[in-house]
């Protein structure tokens, strides 16, 4: 057995990996059907930041290379290949194939997955407090911008008070919430919804910060919510940002730990443009508009894309599970308010 310094070591080394062929994709509104394929880019999200770009550029766009000698004509970028770098806009200048990172309905499928968990937990949208971990990145900026709309006060949270006052100003001209910015942690305890999408190689959302009762959706890669959260706060409603529902009777022939049928929003984005013969390059780079998520997220509902359930630590939640947070919240409400 390898330990993972090795594992990150000999990965420097290994050739683009074809896994499996993707079958039985079909349009709820065309009947249109098409497949794909899973190919792997084998370096660790460890190894692609102590590499030099050029080098993990380079590997990436050997991966592409194999997706154009399969047959593809779009290649979605997964993981911590749609981050690293400029947002796979060098990928996509390197290939023959229109690219997308998946960004757009990522954000699209986790605000919807923070939504329907309120919804759960009965947490009123519209009187909620919530909070944007890493809200000045491409993805929080416009997550920030759809949760706006929603709740009575939205935390933004970055390392830059520049940017989140930009990116304040900017959101202000429309938003319904009171917007507050932030650079630390500390006001998650006031914050009944979380949604966290840094770019961070290590868990920033510790336990202790945390309210009874509340949601976080956590759709960075590599997770920004430590497993500890899980293990010592059981009155607290964790998910991975949503599963989708593809559309057809589809067969991954591969398991990436998801229930059949089900995949990662990017990866829908990516099945979404191919049902649409939308073959350009869609989601790259460090900004993406409203207009591109509101425009995939039509897309990706006509061919019959939907929110399907919840995973956190890539387990399945059952709604046994969500009531037993439910419960337990309940619970430490009445301790603390007993203890005050």
């Amino acid at each position: 057995m390898l330990n993972e310094k090795q594992i990150d070591f000999f990965s420097t080394f290994f050739p683009p990996v074809y896994i499996s062929e993707i079958e039985g994709i079909r349009s709820e509104a065309t009947g249109k059907e098409i497949k794909g394929w899973f190919v792997a880019c084998p370096y660790t999200p460890r190894r692609m930041m102590e590499l030099p770009e050029r080098t993990v550029y380079r590997k990436i766009i050997q991966t592409g290379r194999l997706a154009e000698r399969l047959g593809a004509q779009i290649l979605g970028l997964g993981a911590f290949t749609s981050v690293v770098g400029d947002a796979g806009v060098t990928i996509a200048k390197a290939l023959d194939v229109p690219v997308t990172t998946g960004d757009s309905y990522t954000v699209t499928v986790a605000v919807d997955a923070i939504r329907e968990a309120a919804r759960l937990m009965d947490i009123p949208l519209r009187n909620a407090t919530a909070a944007v971990v890493g809200a000045t990145g491409a993805i929080g900026q416009v997550c920030a911008d759809l949760l706006a709309d929603d709740v009575e006060r939205l935390y933004l949270i970055g390392r830059r008070q520049d940017k989140l006052e930009e990116l304040r100003d900017r959101l202000r001209v429309h938003a319904r919430a009171e917007l507050v910015i932030r650079t630390s942690m500390d006001v998650l305890a006031d914050a009944q919804l979380i949604l966290t999408v840094t770019s961070a190689v290590h868990d920033v959302i510790r336990p202790e910060f945390l309210q009874p009762g509340s949601v976080i959706c956590d759709v960075a890669r590599p997770r920004d919510v430590s497993a500890m959260v899980a293990r010592v706060r059981d009155d607290i409603l964790v998910i991975d940002g949503g599963m989708v529902d593809v559309p057809g009777p589809v067969d991954f022939h591969f398991n990436f730990g998801f229930p059949p049928g089900k995949a990662y929003a990017c990866m829908a984005e990516t099945i979404a443009l191919a049902l649409e013969g939308r073959f350009e390059d869609y989601t790259l780079g460090k900004h993406i508009t409203r207009e591109r998520v509101d425009e995939i997220s039509a897309m990706a509902r006509k061919h019959g894309f939907r929110l399907s359930g919840f995973r956190s630590f890539e387990r399945e939640i059952t709604p046994q599970q969500i009531e037993t947070v439910r419960r337990n919240a309940k619970k430490a409400v009445a301790l603390r308010t007993a203890s005050t």
